[in-house]
């Protein structure tokens, strides 16, 4: 589906895979997980593929230089509860979207160990010009962002052992 570049990038979480799985699946969680970040998520389907999830940051959220602006959509193309892989299709939004013909990722969360897990990203991408990878800068800025929402996750869930157990 998606010709070009790929970004690839591993997480270790301090929380348990099926823990990080039924945040990954809940508009709600998001929400609660991620206070202050979204204002709302709102989920058009029942989750699986072809359904389409709006983000929508706080203002405080939207504001930062990394943001793409206040909403972010994407069509899940693959939920697979058994081996806990989602593949999203970015439909709008992030910072690099207006570089970007089209963007694609995937999270799998890996377990490692008693109450912890390794979130494996890929990132893949193909530019409006045609043109190579974005620069390493970009690469990072654009994986950081997932990357970041997982560790903000993590640190509420190891806060509240109890929450999605």
């Amino acid at each position: 589906m998606v010709a070009g570049c790929v970004i690839t990038e591993d997480c270790a979480l301090a929380v348990s895979a099926d823990r990080m799985w039924k945040v990954s699946c809940s508009g709600d969680a998001w929400v609660k997980t991620c206070a202050g970040i979204f204002d709302s998520v709102d989920v058009e389907g029942d989750g699986g593929p072809g359904s389409v999830t709006t983000l929508t940051l706080s203002a405080a959220a939207a504001a930062a230089p990394s943001a793409g602006g206040s909403v972010v959509r994407s069509r899940v193309l693959v939920r697979d509860d058994a081996t806990l892989v989602l593949r999203n299709e970015v439909l709008e939004g992030s910072k690099v979207r207006g570089q970007l013909k089209s963007q694609v990722t995937e999270v799998k969360f890996e377990p490692a160990g008693e109450g912890a897990c390794v979130a494996k990203f890929k990132v893949e991408y193909e530019r409006l010009d045609g043109g190579g990878a974005l620069s390493a800068e970009e690469q990072a800025e654009l994986i950081g962002g997932y990357l970041a929402l997982m560790k903000i996750v993590e640190t509420y869930l190891v806060a509240n052992p109890s929450e999605y157990a």
